[in-house]
Formats: C-alpha cells, structure tokens, sequence
C-alpha cells in the first residue's frame, strides 16, 4: 500500500432484526457483507486502517447509527488518522453531513464508493460518459438546503434583478444541463452500437454474453475461451467496459462472446440506467452465460442478486432455454465439495443443468462450449440444397454465413449440402438456393 493512499475505516451496519416474509432471498451474514465492503474499499486503492461490524435495533433518522456507535467509532477515526469513512449503507444526505461532524472526517456510502470506482475503471469514451451521468444523478439527489454557502444571489440587471436564484437552484441547473448534454451524447453512442449490432446479424454470428456478480471469474473464463488478454485479477470490477472477441467451435461454427461489467449486490440504480446501453450487449445476446462462483459462502445471495439486475434489464433469469448456469472456480473446492457440485448439477436435468468448470485450469471448458454449441443449434433451422459445382461463389458463401453440416457429391455430379443458419437467414437460402427445410427447432422469442 502507498503511504499516501487515503486512510478509511470501513463500517458494516448490520439491522439485527429480520425482516421476515416469503419470497426473501439467502441473507449474508454480516461477516460476508463486510469482506465485500472491504474488497470494495481496497479495489480503488484506499488504505483501510479500520473495519467493524456495527449492530442495529433499528436505523436512526438522524446518523443511521446510534449514538453510542457514533461516539465509538469517533475515537476510532481519531485513533488510526483515517480521512475516510466508508458506511456500507445507503445514507441520506443529512445523516451523511452529520457524521461527517461527528467523525470529522469525509463520509462517503455504498453508491458513492461504486460510482468511485466505476469513474477510476471506465477507459473509453462510452465508459466515462456514463459513470459521470451516473455521478451527477447521484450529487443531484443530494443537494439539499443544507450547507452554509447556500445563500442568495443577485441575478439579472439593474431593477429588473430581483433576489436572484438559491445556490443550490444554480447548481441543480448546472447539472441538469450537463446530464441533459451526456444523455445527447450517449444516444449517439446507443445508435452507434445498434449498428455495429445490426452489422453483426448480417454475418452473423450468435452472441454470447458472460454474466455474473463481480469477480465470479467472468474475466478469467473470457480469456480461457477466446485465448485472449482481458483484464483479470482477484479485485471487484476489475472489468468494466464490455470486450468483445470471436469465438470458433468445434464444426467451424463462430460465436462473438461479451464480457460485461460485473454485477453487485445493491448496485446503485443510478448505474443500471446509465450502463444500460452497455448491458443491451445482455439483452441482445443468443445466449447468457451466468457465470457463478460456487466456492464463495454466499453463492446463492449472489445469483439472486443478478438474478434481480437482469430482471431488471427485462430479462427472465429463470429463462433456462436462454440462460446457462456456469459453476466456476471448482478448483477451489475440496474433494467432497466437488463431489456435492457435481452431484446437484447432475441431478437438475434438461435446460437446467449446470455446467461446473474452472476457468483458471481450463476444467470443462470443452463440456460448456459443446453446451452452447448444442442450444444454438436448437434454435436454427435446417435446410438440405442441391449446388452445382462449378457455383465456387455460392459454396464460399455457404461456408462464410452458414454451418455446414454434410456436404457430398450426387450421381449426376451435383453437391448435396446440408446447412443450419438462423431462422432470420432460412427464407434467403430458400430463394438463392431453393433450399428445403429438413426441420426447424424452437425459436426464442425475444
């Protein structure tokens, strides 16, 4: 760590009484909330000097935390010369101003330190655009006639000036007319990528797009099965603008896989609007791999947790004709956890099955690309076609646009191909190539 890395103490409020009810997903214990506390904490490069679990009978509208608490963790601040603070809660922005007078020292919640991080991770033009209509979303929600320099002004000239507008009013315009800027911006973006989409369905080749709370090892496996380069390291949001490579299969057949930014669970609203032009790269995609560490305690509160941003996205993760479980890191698990994975995903039959692999070792790497081959090949439409064989154009473009499943020569010297393309290219073949359907699978409606 620099010795000159912000000092932070880091405060996990944990509500002791359980808000009961049907439908409530796997609960974290307040240990595991505070490791991603601290993991998000330590991903932006802070200093933390200070960590504690704080219980609550309830939250106190003033300071969120008790007085008692307060006071406790004032001396703890005090004691290491931290700066920071970070509250693992959403705090409102007088409960925000009044420990900072309390502790002396900047307060900053959840959604700040993600949209901090999210504004160090962003590279290109896309990225940062959209981390800051996020951030000035966020500083609009929090201007409140509250701080001391929010006096009148004098605004317009001579008698016609009148008291002039409130600070606070001026700021709410400056940004107001920034985010409107960005959102302008952002819609251009938007066309761009929908016609770089819509360049890749004329080729066109499947989209797969990789899924899943962050630092569940999408990365990892992206680079095990496109052998490229990406970003990976044991650090939350180590990715965050979408990367997309090519992918060949076994038969030939090409697959453009996306690995997008990683999930969390509270993710800021304001991020899930503003990444939503980057996520379409989700809702557009053939297939969802959702990519699950199943060596982590709280697995299954992280796969509710994307399970609600992706219903969020107007996706359905119960979906399971779309949507792969992807079981990773099983190279952590010791001999009878891999046997108890293996067991459960055996037992879940049909499109529900998982896939368990590892991503570091490459360990059903080859099991998962057979998967996706196999789901989208149920989703295309197969068609026999006679070709002459002196046709090399038709043949070359057969083999560029679609999957070539047998091909031989008949009696009278012609070629006898069967090929499998998506339902959308069918009715082309059928007229260029007076192609007969030999059977069609199950189309996914979008």
């Amino acid at each position: 760590m620099q010795g000159d890395a912000t000092r932070v103490v880091v405060v996990e409020p944990h509500l002791s009484r359980v808000r009961g009810g049907e439908g409530e997903g796997p609960r974290r214990t307040p240990e595991a909330r505070l490791d991603e506390a601290v993991g998000l904490a330590l991903a932006i490069d802070l200093d933390v000097v200070g960590q504690l679990i704080v219980s609550l009978s309830q939250v106190k509208p003033a300071t969120y935390l008790g007085t008692g608490k307060v006071e406790d963790i004032a001396a703890l601040v005090e004691e290491t010369g931290a700066g920071l603070v970070f509250v693992d809660a959403p705090l409102t922005p007088v409960q925000q101003r009044n420990l900072e007078k309390a502790w002396s020292a900047k307060v900053i919640d959840r959604t700040a330190l993600i949209l901090e991080i999210f504004g160090q991770r962003a590279r290109t033009k896309e990225g940062v655009l959209q981390v800051e209509l996020a951030h000035l979303s966020y500083q609009k929600s929090r201007l409140v006639r509250s701080w001391t320099h929010l006096e009148r002004q004098r605004g317009g000239f001579g008698f016609l000036g009148g008291p002039g507008e409130t600070q606070i009013e001026a700021d709410r315009r400056i940004i107001g007319e920034r985010i409107l800027k960005i959102e302008r911006e952002l819609e251009q973006v938007k066309r761009t990528r929908a016609l770089h989409r819509a360049s890749r369905k004329k080729v066109p080749y499947p989209v797969v797009a990789l899924v899943g709370y962050t630092n569940a090892g999408k990365s990892t496996l992206f680079n095990r099965m496109t052998r490229a380069d990406v970003r990976a390291q044991d650090l939350l949001f180590a990715t965050l603008d979408p990367t997309l490579r090519a992918v060949e299969l076994k038969g030939g057949e090409r697959i453009i896989l996306s690995d997008t930014v990683g999930f969390i669970s509270d993710l800021p609203t304001q991020l899930v609007a503003a990444f939503r032009a980057t996520l379409e790269e989700v809702i557009e995609a053939d297939i969802i791999l959702h990519v699950r560490d199943l060596s982590h305690e709280d697995a299954e509160a992280q796969a509710d947790d994307v399970g609600d941003v992706l219903s969020d996205l107007g996706i359905d993760p119960e979906d399971h004709v779309r949507l792969i479980e992807v079981w990773n890191k099983i190279d952590k698990l010791d001999v009878e956890g891999r046997a108890r994975v293996f067991n459960i995903a055996e037992r879940r039959q049909g499109d529900e099955h998982p896939i368990p692999v590892s991503a570091l070792t490459g360990e059903g790497i080859d099991t998962l690309l057979s998967a996706i081959q196999q789901r989208l090949a149920r989703e295309r439409v197969t068609l026999a076609l006679d070709l002459d064989p002196v046709d090399g154009e038709g043949l070359s473009w057969l083999y560029r646009h679609a999957e070539v499943l047998d091909r031989r020569v008949g009696e009278n010297g012609r070629l006898h191909l069967v090929v499998r393309v998506d339902p959308d290219r069918a009715e082309n073949l059928e007229h260029r190539f007076g192609a007969r359907r030999t059977g069609s699978s199950r189309h996914r409606t979008a």
